[in-house]
């Protein structure tokens, strides 16, 4: 599952975006969300969260 987040809300439609880079944050829940809406990259686009499953 994995959000979008932009600088008018979260949305439920995580998809397909250019790949510009990447941070990997742990969190015990999706409360990561509101860390994201804090980020510059919202001046400009957008940015997608999900979750991590180890392999």
């Amino acid at each position: 599952m994995s959000k979008t987040v932009s600088a008018g809300g979260v949305s439920d439609d995580g998809g397909s975006n250019p790949l510009s880079g990447f941070s990997i944050v742990r969190a015990d829940t999706m409360d990561v969300l509101e860390m994201a809406k804090g980020c510059p990259q919202l001046d400009i686009g957008t940015i997608e969260v999900a979750e991590v499953k180890e392999m």
